[in-house]
Parts: C-alpha cells; structure tokens; sequence
C-alpha cells in the first residue's frame, strides 16, 4: 500500500469509530429523547431541534474554518473537531434542554472544522488518476461506522419496546468509550504526500479576511452556484435518512411490536447501502494509465443519474408505506398500503446507496475543479448541505412525511440536470488541460 493510500484508509477508520458514536446518537436522537420525556416530564429537549441547532451552526461556522484549517493544519484541525462531537455525547450524561442545545451548537462548530479539514487532507493525498478512487476507499472505510454503531444500539434493544433508563445509559456509556477512541486515531494520521511520495502541505495561509472574500468569491462563480443546487439536496437527503426516516418507522405501530428496534436495523441497512457505494465506485470511477493513454472509468454524470434512480424509487416507496404522521411520535394511522417493516428496511438500503451516489462524485468533482485549493470549496459544499440539514430538522416537527417527500424528489430533480451541467464543463475543460 502506498502512503497516499494509507493516509487515506487511516481518514477513513478514524472517521469510522468517531460517526460509528455521533451517527447512532443521531438515528435514535428523536426516539430515545421522547423516552426520556416520558419518564422526566420536566424535559422538553428535542431531537430534532437538537440536530436543527447542530446543523445551523455548522453551516454559519463553514466561512471560518478554512482560516482554523490554514492556521492549524488539517490534523489537528480534525482532532479539535472529533473533540466537539465526543462533548456533544457526553452531555447526554446529565440531560437537560440546555445543556443539550449549547453542546449541539457546539458539536456543530467542530463539524464544520473536521469536514473541511477532511475535505482538504482527501485532496491533498490525491490527483486526477486517483481522486475517485480515494474517495470511494474513504467513503466504504467510513460508512462501516454505520454498520458498527446500529448494530451494537439493535443489541442494546434486543427484547426491549423503549429505551427505558438503564438502556439509556449502557448506550451513552459505550457510544462515548468508541468517540474518544476514535478521536485518539486522529492522532495518528500522517501529513499528506505528493504522487512522488514528498510531503504535500500545499494549503495557503492567507488572512482570515481575506480568507472569507476568496470563498464568498467562489461562491458567486457559475460552477458553484450550480453545485450549490447539489450540496442543498444532498443536506436534505442526509437529515431525511440520518434521523427522520428511522425516527418514522420506529413510531409507526403498525410495523410491528418491534418497531423501536428497527430504528437501528433501518440504520445498519442505509450503511450496508453506503459502503455498497463506495466500494462499487473506488473501483469503477477511477482513471488508469497504460501506454500515456487515460482510460476514464465510469463517468460522474452515470453515477448521479444511478443515484437519481434509486432515490426516486426509495421515495415512492416510502410514500405509500408509511403514514404521513409518522415523524411526529408513535402511531397507529394508516398509510396507502399496510406498512411492511421489509419494505421499509428495502428503503433504507436505497436511501443509504442513493447518498453514496451523490456524495461520492461531488467530492470527486470538487477535488477535480479546485485541487489547488480545496479548503474554500469544501467549505461550501459543508455549508449548503448544513444548512439545508437545518432546515430539514426545522420542518419535520411540522411537515409531515409526504410533503417531505416531495420537497426532496423537487430538489433531487434539479441537484441532477445542475451537476450534468457542471460535468460537462468540467470535461470540456479538463481535455482541454490534457
């Protein structure tokens, strides 16, 4: 294994460890906050609200962190950013709305530096031949967290209908153990090398004023206000996955007297579908060279239409599956057919596959297009999709799961006919360049 590759696996095992914590806490955050409701009524903490306030700060805090990320360097950038999420877990030790909120402002700060600081490093450990690649490793290597963290939340509650208060803490207790370890992996990444295996730092350290007016300038290109469109949806996929849609089946009674424990089985399945991804497309999407002649792989534009696909497919069904009440608590209503957990825990695979769709090939256009300087870009892209996340949260207490739905199918229609455009730019000009 080279260096490049090796730092790049490494990204993606500390990643793994760290989300295997925060993801899980995210999945089961509405559910296991209204158990909590109903033994301390004095409670009032959401877990929507919560994630809202995380994903709000972690849009805002996007135009700094390319500054923290230049002044610190990407490793301990992404060491201060596992720090935030790990206080973030632990504040669910001793429960209250407040400090529930202010920890999630806080999770959110350091989301927006350890993304950024992942964005960069993932470009500066790659070029043209092997940015797919890299990205596809990264994103398989990652997404097992997904995998680690439902499962162990699924055996938690095996035999179990609730999270009653000494499942609470077994959880708290573990999901906080695995975010320090993986937080101490952090320390262990080496500095980014070049193709010629030289050591790669080739971050800028400008001013922090100067910093905002670059990336306010990149946001006012044509290529980034489309990509933009892209980085929006694929915020509201990810919040809609991430809590919403497991939120959903487990209040959704009519799934069965184990529906609380398929908010972690939902969870395994949408990991399964992201590491699918990835791994399907670190080995299509990459360039090989043989005789100096560049053998593209599988293009960006088939990816993001096999994506479009999967999730129209994966929305339709969970339309007619579930009731239209379902993100708001438990539930008895009816939905179009009578809700089948297997065709639910289906959906959650395409949800899962159909991200890793999008993700993976806006990292891969971005690394592409801004290789010079990723810090600013990836910063856009973290700032379009928080705040899209956000916003997401923000309504689901209020819309119910069908006009979701169709918010997300309006959007992924333009995020795909946007990134066409954008590929076709971007190909023009990288023949031209070759």
């Amino acid at each position: 294994m080279d260096k490049r590759l090796y730092n790049i696996c490494l990204l993606g095992l500390s990643f793994t460890f760290l989300f295997a914590a925060y993801q899980s806490m995210g999945n089961i955050e509405k559910t296991l906050l209204r158990s909590v409701q109903h033994d301390y009524p004095s409670f009032t903490g959401d877990g929507y609200t919560s994630l809202s306030i995380s994903y709000f700060v972690f849009g805002f805090a996007n135009w700094v962190s390319p500054s923290v990320v230049n002044f610190t360097g990407c490793k301990i950038a992404m060491i201060i950013g596992a720090i935030c999420y790990t206080m973030f877990l632990v504040s669910f030790l001793w429960l209250s709305s407040f400090l529930l909120y202010l920890m999630s402002a806080v999770q959110g700060f350091g989301a927006a530096i350890l993304w950024t600081a992942q964005g960069t490093y993932l470009t500066l450990n790659s070029d043209s031949s092997t940015m797919s690649r890299n990205t596809g490793v990264f994103w398989m290597i990652s997404n097992m967290s997904m995998l680690l963290g439902n499962a162990f939340v699924s055996y938690a509650l095996r035999d179990k209908d609730d999270f009653d208060k000494s499942t609470r803490t077994f959880i708290y207790t573990v999901l906080i153990a695995v975010s320090v370890f993986g937080t101490l992996l952090f320390l262990l990444l080496r500095s980014p090398v070049s193709s010629e295996g030289t050591v790669n730092e080739r971050v800028e350290t400008i001013s922090f004023i100067q910093q905002i007016k670059d990336t306010k300038s990149l946001f006012l290109t044509k290529d980034m206000r489309l990509l933009n469109i892209s980085f929006f949806f694929t915020g509201l996929h990810m919040s809609f996955y991430a809590s919403v849609y497991s939120s959903s089946i487990g209040f959704t009674k009519r799934m069965g007297s184990n529906s609380k424990q398929l908010v972690a089985v939902s969870g395994l399945f949408i990991g399964i579908g992201e590491i699918l991804g990835g791994l399907i497309f670190s080995i299509l999407g990459q360039k090989t060279f043989e005789n100096n002649i560049i053998s593209k792989g599988l293009s960006h534009s088939a990816v993001i239409a096999l994506g479009f696909i999967v999730n129209i497919v994966a929305y339709g069904l969970i339309f007619i599956n579930l009731p239209n009440d379902s993100p708001f608590g438990d539930t008895t209503a009816k939905s179009f057919i009578n809700p089948n957990q297997y065709l639910a825990i289906l959906c959650s695979f395409l949800l899962g596959f159909g991200d890793s769709c999008f993700n993976t090939q806006l990292y891969n256009i971005v690394g592409l297009k801004y290789s010079e300087n990723s810090a600013p870009p990836m910063a856009l892209f973290n700032f379009m999709q928080s705040i899209a996340a956000a916003l997401s949260f923000y309504y689901s207490n209020y819309f119910g799961i069908q006009i979701q739905l169709i918010l997300l199918m309006v959007s992924l229609t333009m995020a795909t006919l946007t990134f066409f455009k954008v590929e076709e730019s971007t190909d023009k000009r990288y023949l031209i360049f070759t």
